[in-house]
């Protein structure tokens, strides 16, 4: 018989009752260490005290009128994101597989009104995850997403991480746009290079095609900078935002440049629910703290002290672990045992990680993590690995 929630999860055996900062706690009293943060979505930890404020405050006032009307707290932060970024416009969503689905159809819409309506080819990448929806599961192209569920949308070309050739070679006249994530998540927290985006920059110029990029997962101050491509001293067209905007609470965002957008007029897309008073209010706080630069340098001076200690955790665990991924605390730990056996032996230590393709564990801790919870992290590994090494031995 198939259960009251239907059964597309495969769920730890773990329930949490609440959080603080970097920690959960189970209803038996036991505390974790978070360094999943809802998979890079509680940007600042669990209850973060103003987030709670200004969720209660907006609660107490007005939740939801629909888009058909002005929304004070929705223009404050699109206000805020355009001011921050390369950005002229920004649509609120809910989700990042929204902002997907708004990124392709921009594209598309883009080179319609431009009298070139052949040109809908969108370029992919191997390894990457853009959401759970048709169209986002077409643009990722992998069996284990699409298998069963075709037909998919067409106009998608997938071609190897990495691979220039095959990118400059399936840029056509065809070509709307390209999109890829600056670092892949699920695909195992494998970086571009600034030189790299910095290329596929050039190369969209070259032929007219948008650039977007996902920062679903890289954005939001993960990496040290507000946006990851900010790295390599470049912007795109369209960016896909979700994740540690909302800090918890369900918002995402595209962000688009005029030339991009100007052709999405008045019934070409909507929302109920994006861009509500309750999630703006939220993300308008997010965004007052994640946006000052201290605090960016701060993410980058807790970065360096991780990726540090997991360097050294790697050499003392050779036959566990092959080496530290990532950019920020977007990290990941590349595994000889299996990530699965990691992951568990983790949870053995009372920390949460997060698997990724690869054969790769994710540390994606709050941006907030202080320099004690990084060394407890890192101690709870190093006792994880200690008792794999154990049991391999």
């Amino acid at each position: 018989m198939i259960p009251s929630i239907l059964p597309t999860y495969s769920r730890a055996p773990l329930s949490f009752t609440h959080g603080e900062g970097s920690w959960l706690s189970t209803e038996d009293g036991r505390r974790f260490l978070d360094f999943g943060a809802g998979i890079a979505v509680n940007a600042l930890g669990h209850a973060h005290p103003d987030l709670v404020a200004a969720l209660t405050e907006q609660a107490g006032k007005l939740w939801h009128v629909s888009n058909l009307y002005q929304i004070p707290q929705q223009q404050e932060l699109a206000d805020k994101l355009v001011e921050a970024t390369f950005a002229d416009t920004v649509f609120f969503t809910n989700s990042g597989t929204e902002s997907c689905e708004l990124a392709i159809k921009m594209a598309r819409k883009h080179w319609s009104a431009q009298g070139q309506p052949e040109r809908t080819q969108i370029i992919a990448f191997n390894g990457a995850f853009h959401g759970r929806s048709t169209a986002a599961i077409a643009a990722a192209g992998s069996e284990k997403m699409t298998a069963g569920f075709g037909p998919l949308m067409p106009g998608f070309t997938h071609i190897d991480w990495g691979d220039h050739d095959a990118l400059r070679a399936a840029l056509t006249k065809d070509t709307a746009a390209v999109l890829i994530e600056p670092v892949q998540g699920e695909g195992g927290i494998r970086p571009l290079p600034d030189q790299c985006l910095r290329g596929l920059r050039e190369l969209c110029d070259e032929t007219g095609a948008l650039l977007i990029l996902d920062e679903v997962q890289c954005g939001m101050g993960r990496t040290g900078r507000l946006f990851a491509h900010e790295w390599a001293g470049v912007a795109p067209d369209i960016m896909m935002v979700a994740k540690g905007i909302g800090g918890g609470f369900p918002l995402g965002a595209v962000l688009a440049t005029e030339h991009a957008a100007k052709a999405m007029g008045t019934g070409t897309h909507g929302s109920t629910y994006g861009g509500n008073p309750l999630a703006c209010a939220v993300g308008n706080k997010v965004m007052d703290i994640i946006a000052d630069p201290a605090f960016l340098d701060t993410v980058s001076a807790r970065a360096g002290l991780l990726r540090q200690r997991l360097e050294g955790l790697v050499a003392s665990h050779p036959d566990i672990f092959e080496q530290v991924r990532g950019i920020g605390l977007m990290l990941g730990l590349k595994c000889r045992a299996a990530n699965t056996d990691v992951l568990a032996a983790a949870f053995d230590q009372n920390l949460i990680t997060v698997p990724a393709a690869d054969n790769v564990i994710r540390l994606l801790p709050p941006l907030n993590i202080s320099e004690d919870e990084i060394a407890q992290a890192v101690a709870r590994l190093d006792a994880a690995a200690a008792t794999l090494q154990k049991a391999r031995a």
